[in-house]
């Protein structure tokens, strides 16, 4: 019943849903057609409003990309592909590499949401050709479903945008909600739970998606030859090096700018102890790539490939930001929060809250991007509410992720790394949403921050 209902969804995602682009710019129009029927303002003070927030998260946009191109690098260096290699050849059958490549994508997503993502794409290819070496059937689609169901649990872990950005002084909220500290959003009973639920039950969600052997489907031929092909390699100094050419591949230039870097995060850590923010993520994972590819010419060779990996980020973050500016100056911000508080009761405003996230992300599917959407309507019904920042940014952020599975925006690198296209996966993917669905609800509704 789950398949089916999966392979409907499926269906329905790949027809109706568009690039989230082109949803970003309907958003745009929509908000700003609200603005003068519903908070009665003029068009052009709706275009004043609409501009005065287009450039205001450009500080914000260029964190988010470094966190996917930073994760990417360090998921691409030698040393984790020779250990990813290792870890495929684990499994003896399709069930338990499902059950592995899932487990290694909940828990790395608790990491960092980046690095799960190419990471388990990366291990859901080398074990797909384990297994076909072997000439053991195995159902590729779920395999890679498994690879994609980290993009579902993330955001309570240290990776998360909207408990990063609530814990870097200057954010946007500030003046609402203050500076909340990554501790506190990440260590409460509610995010603990849910978190260690998350990272356990969904690879049995996956194996109970499972096709009987003689229903597993056949590989087309273009995923079979993205199998088949060997790795291109570029790595080392070229023959007759120049002395740039020795600069670019020099271990100790690369070493001693790695040292520079890690002296300072030790020293952020040795000072103010857990105190997480977007700037301190990123400078974790930028010099720990830098330290793992050996050289600078290596490490900027791994930025250039994980770099179209964030064009989405560059091209819809200012309208994102332009939409936020126009809900939060024109109005809407309080007759929208004012609608939630209406139709909720304290019992039921968290359940409200992670609903409405999990619809909004089928349009906004990033979780910054959504935050700069929501956030500010979140926050004003939190507060009419009297209820509590945290959980309201929590509901946020697990709505975020949670119709993740049935939205493939974020597959885009890994259908590109394993070769699958969204119909083999998506199906799966909203199968094992569904059967998380009770895991979030639960959480929302009976646990306390």
């Amino acid at each position: 019943m789950v398949r089916k209902m999966g392979d409907f969804l499926t269906k329905l995602s790949l027809k109706y849903i568009p690039d989230p682009s082109i949803f970003a710019v309907i958003l745009t129009f929509i908000s700003f057609l609200l603005g003068m029927f519903i908070a009665k303002n003029t068009a052009m003070q709706m275009v004043i409003n609409w501009y005065k927030g287009f450039w205001s998260l450009l500080t914000f946009s260029m964190q988010m990309a470094l966190m996917v191109i930073t994760a990417s690098a360090i998921a691409n260096a030698p040393l984790a592909k020779k250990w990813i290699r290792g870890l495929a050849n684990v499994p003896k059958n399709s069930a338990q590499a499902v059950f592995m490549v899932t487990l290694v994508s909940t828990a790395s997503a608790m990491i960092h949401w980046g690095l799960s993502l190419i990471l388990a794409s990366l291990l859901a290819k080398e074990v797909a050709r384990s297994l076909k070496m072997k000439k053991i059937p195995f159902e590729y689609g779920l395999i890679g479903a498994g690879a994609y169901i980290g993009q579902m649990v993330w955001h309570g872990g240290p990776s998360a945008s909207i408990g990063l950005l609530i814990a870097t002084p200057g954010h946007f909220l500030e003046d609402v909600i203050g500076v909340i500290p990554m501790s506190e959003y990440m260590f409460n009973p509610m995010n603990i739970i849910l978190g260690i639920a998350l990272v356990i039950l969904p690879p049995f969600f996956a194996v109970m998606l499972h096709p009987k052997e003689q229903d597993i489907k056949p590989i087309e031929a273009d995923t079979l030859a993205v199998l088949d092909a060997d790795e291109i390699v570029h790595d080392g100094i070229p023959e007759n090096p120049t002395i740039g050419d020795r600069l670019n591949h020099s271990r100790i230039i690369n070493m001693l700018l790695g040292l520079l870097g890690t002296v300072y995060i030790v020293y952020h850590f040795a000072t103010k102890g857990f105190n997480l923010n977007l700037d301190i993520v990123n400078s974790v994972f930028l010099f720990a790539g830098i330290f793992l590819h050996g050289t600078v010419a290596n490490y900027v060779r791994a930025v250039k490939n994980a770099a179209s990996g964030v064009s989405g980020i560059i091209f819809q973050f200012p309208l994102y930001a332009g939409i936020m500016g126009m809900i939060q100056y024109s109005g809407l911000v309080d007759i929208f929060a004012q609608g939630i508080v209406n139709i909720s009761t304290p019992f039921t405003f968290p359940l409200w809250t992670f609903l409405s996230a999990s619809l909004v992300n089928l349009f906004v599917p990033s979780g910054g991007g959504q935050w700069a959407v929501q956030g500010p309507i979140a926050m004003k019904s939190a507060a009419m509410m009297n209820a509590s920042f945290i959980k309201t940014a929590l509901c946020v952020a697990y709505g975020n992720t949670w119709t993740n599975m049935f939205q493939p925006f974020w597959a885009i690198a890994l259908l590109g790394i394993t070769g699958l296209k969204a119909r083999d996966i998506i199906g799966y993917s909203s199968g094992v949403m569904l059967l998380s669905g009770i895991l979030f609800i639960a959480a929302v509704l009976f646990l306390p921050v």
